[in-house]
């Protein structure tokens, strides 16, 4: 781990959480090419559903900042990671993989599989999951309904 990443502190998210996590989630959803076209707004109110309901919310802070969070959930076979984020001008710098080893040592399950997704056409999000030892599980396809319709 970096020792630039030394500092990472973490807490469990609250619905007061909820206006920066949906800005957090709306930045992931660009540096990773989604295609999910809700507004930060819409986010925070889904962040805030999810919250009061199956899932749980960390953020990870450097010196006091927050600058990172995981959104994940406990399914019974296996810890589903469905939220991964790094703020931009902290990246490469040891925060990701410090925040990973802090849910693994003490927020998981050790004895539960961790899934995470990543998008296709992610390549730096898809090779800091296999730096952190995922390896493939699936493949998961899609057909659009423009390709539907030249079909």
């Amino acid at each position: 781990m970096s020792e630039r990443a030394t500092h990472l502190a973490y807490r469990f998210a609250s619905a007061d959480d909820c206006e920066l996590l949906g800005a957090w989630n709306k930045q992931l959803i660009d540096d990773e090419g989604h295609d999910n076209p809700m507004s930060v707004r819409e986010l925070a109110d889904r962040m805030r559903g999810w919250l009061a309901a199956e899932y749980r919310a960390v953020i990870f802070e450097q010196n006091g900042v927050p600058v990172a969070y995981a959104l994940f959930r406990d399914a019974p076979e296996w810890i589903h990671l469905r939220h991964f984020f790094v703020v931009r001008d902290r990246r490469r710098r040891g925060v990701g993989a410090c925040a990973l080893a802090l849910l693994q040592e003490n927020v998981f399950s050790r004895d539960r599989r961790v899934l995470v997704e990543a998008m296709e056409r992610n390549r730096g999000g898809l090779a800091f999951w296999h730096n952190a030892g995922f390896v493939d599980r699936y493949v998961g396809l899609e057909l659009s309904p423009a390709r539907q319709a030249a079909g």
